[in-house]
């Protein structure tokens, strides 16, 4: 039903009207189908709360896989083909970065790796930026203990595990990922991988292991959500 006003419409203003109704309607349309595409592009940054830190979101894409793929060739190849990026870490799960919900969410999220009959060696690196109040000691003490409950088998190996879990604090927002290959590729640094075992052991005498012995703390002693990739600036 047209209104009054509408009724003492020309056809020429009506023709005008309809005009720019069309026009509206292309570019809503057009906005509409821009952010779709934005949404779904494969890689979109996305804001990380701390300095030098990127933080990747990815699209029909398995992290875990695809870092792998990367740190894989650059060390076979021994070709430098980033210079800003310092590490490349997957993270394929996220939770809020406190006690409880971490240990309610892992008890799911190891299940593909270490929940019977699944088993293998492990290790855990931990990092904080942009907070205080969790403590590293009582994290990879709770974390390794729901690794050992899913399967007694599983065993803490800190000189060469078949898996790592990498635990990334940023301010309330805890990143996970369990990553193969963790010593090989010198705890995913983009610039060590490339290096020849000559120039590591001239640049750094001291052995691989005993580096990795003092990046992580043994489970005894201190004990899929989205899918994302963080990227360290050096």
């Amino acid at each position: 039903k047209f209104s009054d006003h509408e009724e003492r419409l020309s056809g020429s203003d009506r023709e005008e009207d309809e005009d720019d109704v069309e026009a509206a309607l292309k570019k809503e349309v057009g906005q509409i189908r821009a952010s779709t595409e934005q949404k779904l592009r494969r890689f979109q940054s996305v804001e990380s709360g701390a300095n030098n830190v990127v933080f990747i979101r990815t699209q029909g894409i398995e992290p875990e896989n695809l870092v792998h793929h990367i740190l894989k060739d650059m060390h076979t190849t021994k070709k430098k083909k980033t210079r800003v990026i310092l590490r490349m870490l997957p993270i394929s799960g996220t939770c809020k970065a406190f006690m409880e919900d971490m240990k309610k969410y892992t008890e799911t999220f190891f299940e593909p790796w270490f929940k019977a009959p699944n088993k293998g060696t492990f290790q855990i690196v931990y990092k904080a930026r942009n907070n205080s109040h969790m403590s590293r000691e009582e994290v990879i003490k709770e974390l390794a203990g729901i690794v050992g409950s899913l399967n007694p088998e599983n065993k803490v190996d800190l000189n060469n595990p078949q898996y790592t879990v990498v635990v990334e604090i940023i301010k309330t927002v805890c990143c996970l990922s369990v990553v193969r290959d963790y010593v090989l590729f010198r705890k995913y640094n983009l610039q060590e991988v490339v290096k020849s075992n000559k120039e590591d052991a001239q640049q750094n005498p001291s052995s691989l292991a005993e580096e990795q012995n003092s990046e992580v703390v043994k489970a005894e002693t201190e004990e899929k959500s989205s899918k994302e990739v963080t990227e360290e600036n050096k």
